[in-house]
């Protein structure tokens, strides 16, 4: 079964050598990889979708060759000249330039919608050329483009307060916008309508025709929205690089020696038997440190320090003395005062001489 399979195997690959895809096979699989990875719930970011991305490019980018070699299309001709089958043609540049922003290298972004910039802006000459729908080319960002051009185009990165003339090009931005917003759901509900009497396979050339018509003024829709999407991008991610640019042309401070650890003495005598930092050998013996404080008489067994300490003690006990003698004393009158009690209570009852208030 195995030998079976790559029997198979090879005899595809050298029919796939012998017979190179035809056009109009490499538009359809691009153009379904496309809708597949447009309408997929997997990450965009995934490995799998990516490489879909990429086999889907290189298909669009061959039929775009082919195309080129073959000379489908000619400025001086118009729309009606041109035959139905080679009117889905002209979508090679609008679907190369969707599959080009699906791509989610981020150190190549800038590269990638400047790419998927040139797709669309070709693809909308091309339809402006023949007339497929009425539209105003869009002045595309470049990247000698100043911040004036930017303005014009509605994207103004001035922060002082528009003027009335900006309000004005401002709103009538915004209502093109909408209007396209309009234009792009009812293409997209002629298209479903024609999308099944396509799919039925029972369809003539002028119903073929409205189709990709449709199709192509559906994708001038789609172009214009992310044109204007591209050139706000494409500021932001300049405006990133020229920061990048200046974090790196700005000089590294020089780096400091590590400070070595020190210990702060109290008097001279310390420092002189710890030394001024650590760490570092003590500058003499114990024995020297004790002889030293002894002959000072800063050693507490001796000196100043013990008489003050023996005067203190002496006067204390003096003091608990005096109090133990006090307490004596009080504890003999108490004992006498108990005694005449116990005495003064057996010869007189309970009550004896509270006479008062008895009547």
């Amino acid at each position: 079964m195995a030998e079976c399979e790559k029997n198979s195997d090879v005899r595809q690959s050298l029919s796939s050598d012998a017979e190179p895809p035809k056009l109009s096979d490499l538009l359809d699989r691009g153009w379904k990889i496309f809708e597949e990875v447009d309408s997929t719930n997997e990450p965009l970011g995934s490995t799998s979708i990516q490489i879909r991305v990429k086999r889907g490019m290189s298909m669009l980018e061959e039929a775009s060759r082919m195309v080129a070699q073959l000379d489908l299309f000619s400025r001086n001709e118009e729309l009606e000249e041109v035959a139905t089958v080679d009117l889905k043609y002209l979508l090679l540049p609008a679907l190369l330039g969707a599959l080009t922003m699906k791509q989610t290298n981020r150190d190549k972004r800038l590269e990638i919608v400047q790419t998927a910039q040139a797709y669309f802006m070709d693809f909308l000459r091309r339809c402006k050329e023949y007339n497929i729908s009425r539209f105003e080319m869009p002045k595309s960002t470049n990247e000698n483009t100043s911040s004036d051009e930017a303005s014009e185009n509605g994207f103004s990165t001035a922060t002082t307060a528009p003027c009335s003339s900006d309000l004005i090009s401002m709103a009538a931005h915004r209502q093109g916008k909408i209007e396209r917003y309009r234009q792009k759901k009812e293409l997209e509900t002629r298209l479903s309508v024609v999308r099944r009497a396509v799919d039925s396979g029972q369809t003539d050339d002028e119903v073929s025709r409205d189709f990709y018509i449709l199709n192509l003024q559906r994708w001038v829709t789609l172009c214009l929205e992310e044109i204007e999407s591209i050139d706000q991008e494409m500021e932001i991610l300049k405006k990133m690089d020229g920061l990048k640019q200046g974090a790196t042309k700005q000089p590294t401070q020089p780096v400091r020696p590590p400070m070595k650890p020190f210990i702060l003495t109290k008097d001279a005598v310390q420092a002189q038997v710890f030394g001024a930092g650590y760490p570092s050998l003590p500058t003499m013996t114990v024995d020297d440190w004790y002889e030293q404080h002894r002959k000072h008489g800063a050693l507490p067994d001796q000196g100043l320090p013990r008489k003050i300490a023996m005067e203190e003690d002496t006067e204390a006990n003096e003091r608990e003395e005096e109090e133990k003698e006090k307490q004596a004393e009080n504890n003999d009158e108490s004992l006498l005062r108990a005694r005449n009690w116990d005495e003064w209570k057996d010869t007189h009852r309970k009550g004896y001489g509270n006479r008062h208030n008895m009547g």
